[in-house]
């Protein structure tokens, strides 16, 4: 079966919908596939967000997929001194995605996206030398997807930005792996808050998370360095007995991969657009990759807009060279402070979270990690650590 086009989206994560939402909204024949024969499952995903994303990315406040509103956050160092900011109003939420990503589909689909599920992208159409459309088997069933523009917005491992001969080499160093429970715990310190825990012997390059979902269950997990001789739920089910968390009744199991660096230089080539995860648009400190996610599929549908209204394809480069501008040097920025913050010791993680504030805790929660820095070079403390005096200026 042959179908045709303005725009069709291989993926329906969080970048997939935005972009076929944001299309379709303009009146262009838009198609998202996925591969899943259910939108949303399995989610490999923390589940929080800040308040802020639904305002700026046009997102319902839907209380069908927040579980639970978040007030702040508490951050632990090794040896357990604590560092916490809470506020008055709600700061964030945890989501139930397998409902929030299915919703994000349903918007499209209200917009006028077609949405295919259970739709497996295995190539590409090529005529002429030129990419043409998406070769794909749904229920069996070959389909020949023709259109414009082509969207990868499937994950990390994304096939369709190789097909396309993008190269998306990820250096393993640059990859986290991740683990979390989904459980039933007794004593969550405070349900209110995200809780984070950091330390070489806790999760080195990473940290533990506790983001609770209701007074007593929580998304229970941790990110490390993908080449860590250890696993990740070596080092999560290490801090669970360590910390004597009780009544544990484990309802679901989360396992995946979080790049954290490698973001790709090359987003378009020819009529093929990279988003998401593909792309590696993930915050390499906290691995969180739903509002970038959410901005770059933003940002390219602007592109592909114009470049559909004006049938000029090499109006998408523009994608590129914006997200490059503004979000890629954000995020070059924030591996560099990550790839010198892995050279701190236990001992100068202890000084540092001892030296913060909480108007400080809030300036890293929302990523102003420059700031940060600057009060703690000022900081006693600090002054008597050389080394982590040392990287930190360098980070500035």
């Amino acid at each position: 079966m042959k179908l045709k086009y303005d725009v069709v989206i291989v993926g329906s994560g969080i970048a997939g919908p935005i972009v076929a939402r944001n299309v379709a909204k303009e009146g262009f024949k838009v198609l998202m596939i996925d591969k899943k024969a259910e939108i949303g499952t399995p989610k490999r995903c923390g589940e929080g967000i800040s308040i802020g994303a639904f305002k700026k990315y046009d997102i319902p406040y839907d209380k069908r997929f927040i579980n639970r509103e978040i007030y702040g956050a508490a951050i632990y160092s090794p040896s357990g001194y604590k560092l916490e900011v809470k506020h008055n109003h709600v700061a964030g939420v945890i989501l139930e995605r397998k409902i929030f990503d299915k919703m994000l589909a349903y918007y499209a689909a209200k917009a006028g996206a077609d949405i295919m599920a259970k739709t497996e992208a295995i190539g590409l159409i090529r005529e002429d030398g030129k990419i043409k459309g998406i070769k794909a088997r749904h229920e069996g069933n070959s389909l020949e997807i023709y259109a414009d523009v082509i969207v990868a917005a499937d994950g990390i491992e994304s096939r369709v930005a190789r097909w396309a001969g993008i190269n998306s080499f990820l250096p393993p160093h640059e990859l986290d792996s991740a683990y979390e429970y989904e459980m039933i715990i007794e004593n969550i310190p405070d349900p209110d808050l995200i809780h984070l825990y950091f330390g070489n012997e806790i999760a080195p390059r990473g940290y533990v998370w506790v983001f609770p979902k209701d007074e007593d269950r929580a998304n229970v997990g941790v990110g490390i360095a993908g080449d860590n001789p250890r696993t990740a739920k070596y080092y999560l089910d290490k801090w669970i007995k360590e910390n004597n968390i009780k009544g544990v009744k484990i309802l679901e199991v989360n396992v995946g991969g979080v790049p954290v660096g490698g973001f790709l230089r090359e987003l378009v080539k020819d009529n093929v657009v990279v988003v998401g995860d593909a792309a590696r648009q993930v915050n390499p400190i906290h691995g969180g990759g739903m509002a970038e996610a959410m901005e770059a599929g933003t940002i390219a549908s602007r592109y592909i807009t114009k470049a559909l209204e004006d049938e000029n394809l090499e109006l998408l480069k523009g994608y590129t060279e914006e997200w490059w501008s503004k979000d890629g040097a954000r995020l070059m920025r924030v591996l560099k402070i990550r790839k010198i913050s892995e050279k701190l010791s236990d001992d100068e993680l202890d000084a540092a979270v001892q030296a913060l504030s909480g108007a400080d805790a809030e300036s890293l929660i929302s990523g102003d990690y420059k700031k940060v820095f600057k009060a703690l070079i000022k900081n006693p403390k600090v002054l008597l650590k050389p080394k982590l005096l040392k990287l930190l200026t360098e980070a500035i």
